[in-house]
């Protein structure tokens, strides 16, 4: 079965503390969801049109995972903390096998 993962970079983030709001309920669902961080802020080398903001990556045992990992409700209650704080590319996407 083929990994899920979270991909999000974050283009402008206008409020920090929304943010770390966002952050302490997102953390908490993505781990019940059985996310693992891999990559969360770190140092960014941009080519091709890419930019330099925060990126974030998320990996989950399986792609329906990650689905429904952020479908659930504790999920949802953590992007109403992040509505108007940032804007961000967010993708789910399938690893391969």
């Amino acid at each position: 079965m083929a990994k899920g993962y979270w991909v999000s970079v974050y283009r402008v983030i206008s409020d920090p503390e929304r943010l770390a709001a966002y952050d302490k309920l997102a953390g908490p669902a993505v781990q019940a969801g059985g996310g693992r961080v891999l990559s969360s802020g770190g140092r960014v080398v941009a080519r091709e049109a890419g930019n330099t903001h925060r990126v974030v990556l998320i990996e989950f045992d399986s792609f329906e995972q990650a689905v429904a990992a952020y479908e659930s409700e504790t999920y949802q209650e953590a992007l109403v903390a992040l509505s108007g704080a940032a804007e961000r590319d967010f993708r789910i996407v399938e690893g391969v096998n």
